[in-house]
């Protein structure tokens, strides 16, 4: 595993799962949120995320989080292991409203700076319809996917943690 890949829902926990996994493997992390936006909430101009993108994909080894369906198909491409974060939406909006309130004011740690948390009906709605218009077309990637490339596909916080702990035995052998 040296070039991997969290996908999900918002508030899925893809960067929490990055920053551990990161750790426990030793492997740089990439939050894509951290790179595409700019100070104030301002978008990346489409030309540029895209060879953002392609010069982070060169990189020997990482672990990259975000969703940015535009640019999924390069991710997906060079991704040794892929891991989506398939969780209930209930789930994920309850961690964003509470995200919402941890971070009132300020950046969290996995986004730009100057882009103080924030929650709109936008993203809302984009949490809610994730399992009907999002997840299908992951999934119908993941199938595509060639067979040396791992895909692990985790329903459940407990499952998050049980797959932690395996790589955390394995990485520190007693």
């Amino acid at each position: 595993m040296k070039k991997i890949l969290i996908i999900g829902s918002g508030g899925a926990g893809k960067s929490t799962l990055a920053c551990e996994l990161g750790t426990i493997l030793g492997l740089e992390v990439i939050h894509l949120d951290t790179w595409y936006w700019n100070p104030g909430w301002v978008e990346t101009p489409k030309a540029k995320w895209q060879s953002i993108i392609q010069d982070l994909t060169l990189r020997e080894s990482w672990i990259m989080d975000g969703n940015y369906g535009g640019t999924l198909d390069i991710r997906l491409s060079v991704a040794d292991t892929v891991i989506f974060l398939d969780f209930s939406r209930i789930l994920c909006l309850s961690r964003v409203i509470k995200r919402r309130f941890m971070y009132a004011g300020q950046s969290r740690p996995d986004m730009a700076s100057d882009c103080p948390e924030r929650l709109n009906w936008e993203f809302l709605k984009y949490i809610w319809s994730y399992p009907i218009t999002r997840r299908p077309i992951i999934l119908e990637k993941l199938n595509q996917l060639t067979p040396n490339q791992q895909v692990i596909i985790l329903h459940k916080p407990k499952e998050v943690r049980e797959f932690l702990q395996n790589f955390s035995h394995y990485s520190n052998p007693i």
